[in-house]
């Protein structure tokens, strides 16, 4: 039990979506979710919530990013990869680690090189093999945008206590575990519907 604002107790346990009253966005932003309706399916709800917010978060980041570092986010992912991979990683493996194109990873490559923060390294028995790697200016410029990016994000987070943190963890992570197990079994087949 928790004591209210009014001194009044509340249980523990959260409502059921059912019982929830869903209140509209308090600000202006229109999003995903201010199309739905209490009519609605729950679950309809509630993926638009999660998207909402997913959303709103990446959108503070992106500007922040753009504000702060005249940078974008694909490039903070992209320079995210290389840091955690100090030698270095082929230009195919960052495309998987980013699900980007090739394409889309050479393009920010370029834009990276020019700024030397980035240089790519030959494969010298197959030239076609390219990796890419931060140089130091590139690693000291991504450790001053990372220690920004985790106080925005600690700072956009502080809405929510630590028990609220915890409890949202281990339903997020429960639900992951159910869409990924999900993902494994393969699709029934419709061509006989």
């Amino acid at each position: 039990m928790s004591t209210l604002t009014n001194g009044a107790t509340a249980p523990a346990a959260m409502p059921a979506m059912t019982d929830l009253v869903l209140d509209p966005p308090t600000t202006a932003l229109m999003d995903l979710e201010t199309r739905t309706t209490v009519d609605d399916h729950q679950d309809l709800r509630l993926w638009l919530r999660l998207l909402a917010c997913t959303i709103r978060v990446e959108h503070q980041v992106r500007d922040r990013l753009r504000r702060e570092f005249e940078t974008t986010l694909p490039r903070f992912d992209l320079m995210a990869q290389l840091e955690r991979h100090p030698d270095g990683l082929r230009m195919s493996e960052l495309s998987r680690r980013l699900m980007v194109s090739g394409g889309n990873v050479t393009g920010i490559t370029d834009q990276l090189e020019r700024e030397h923060l980035v240089v790519r390294i030959f494969d010298p028995a197959d030239r076609r093999v390219v990796a890419v790697k931060l140089t130091a200016t590139g690693v000291a410029r991504f450790h001053d945008m990372a220690a920004r990016h985790e106080r925005w994000i600690i700072e956009l987070l502080a809405g929510l206590d630590q028990t609220d943190k915890l409890g949202m963890f281990e339903l997020l992570q429960k639900l992951k575990a159910h869409v990924t197990a999900l993902a494994a079994v393969p699709a029934p087949d419709s061509a006989g519907s």
